[in-house]
Parts: C-alpha cells; sequence; structure tokens
C-alpha cells in the first residue's frame, strides 16, 4: 500500500515537472526564460512577518536585514498595515559574473489586515539588529455595553 502511494506521489511530481517545463508559443520552455525577463517585470517582492499579541498588545515582526530606516515606510489605515521600501545592493553591480546570486534587492512591499483592532495612537516602530518590529496597543473588545430599553 504504501508503495502505491510513492509511485502515485512520483507521477504526481512528474506531472507537475510537465506542467512547468512545457512548451510555449516560442517553442522555449517554460523554465528557461532569457535574463531579460527577470529585470524587465517590475514586480516588488513579499515581506515576510511574524503576527502575534499579548493580552494588551499585538506586534508585526518583520526581518528586514541590510535596511535603513531611511529606506522604509510603514502606514496603518483602516486596520491593514502596510510596510514597503527598498533594499539597496551595495555588491551587484552591472557588469559582475555572479556565481549565485540568492538575495533580492530592489523594492519590497507587505500589507496585512490585522487580526484584531488595535489603536490608532501610540504605535510603536523599532529597526533593531535588521528586525523591524511594530507594536500596538489591542482595542478592549470584551466590554459589553448594556443598552436600556426605553
Amino acid at each position: 500500500m504504501a508503495r502505491k502511494q510513492q509511485d502515485d506521489d512520483f507521477m504526481l511530481d512528474d506531472e507537475l515537472t510537465a506542467a512547468f517545463l512545457s512548451d510555449d508559443d516560442n517553442g522555449q520552455q517554460s523554465g528557461d526564460q532569457p535574463d531579460e525577463w527577470m529585470e524587465d517585470e517590475a514586480l516588488p517582492g513579499q515581506l515576510a512577518v511574524d503576527v502575534y499579541e499579548t493580552d494588551e498588545n499585538l506586534y508585526v515582526v518583520a526581518p528586514i536585514a541590510g535596511i535603513e530606516k531611511k529606506d522604509i515606510e510603514v502606514s496603518l489605515a483602516d486596520n491593514t498595515l502596510s510596510i514597503q521600501g527598498t533594499r539597496k545592493s551595495t555588491a551587484a553591480e552591472k557588469g559582475q559574473n555572479f556565481y549565485v546570486q540568492e538575495c533580492y534587492w530592489g523594492e519590497f512591499s507587505r500589507s496585512l489586515t490585522l487580526p484584531v483592532q488595535v489603536k490608532e495612537e501610540n504605535i510603536t516602530a523599532e529597526l533593531k539588529a535588521g528586525v523591524l518590529t511594530i507594536g500596538f496597543d489591542k482595542v478592549e473588545q470584551n466590554t459589553v455595553k448594556k443598552i436600556e430599553i426605553k
């Protein structure tokens, strides 16, 4: 039974590979896009975040090493937090021959709806050791307002 599952998984992997490597209209395989394709697209990178809460606060933490605070913009509108900025390359210059280039350089952004209501005053943002931490005071949700019937 386990052998059949492994065979099915292997077939699925082959189908996925075939789907991504199928010939397109130019006769070029999808996985073999020219380098210019990557350079022409101006899509911002996605910023990874952790979001957690304590009894009184909500925190959003984003690792963004190598960026100065002047290159980051943080905003809050309608309970949606937006973080955007630019990671400038210090070593990547035109004409260099890279053996490996895995680091993302360029614009990045992330917008997320906060999971709880927060107060718009007293928001803190700190960039320390390459980690951006944004803190919010939560709006107290446990209060019940009794409505008098007349």
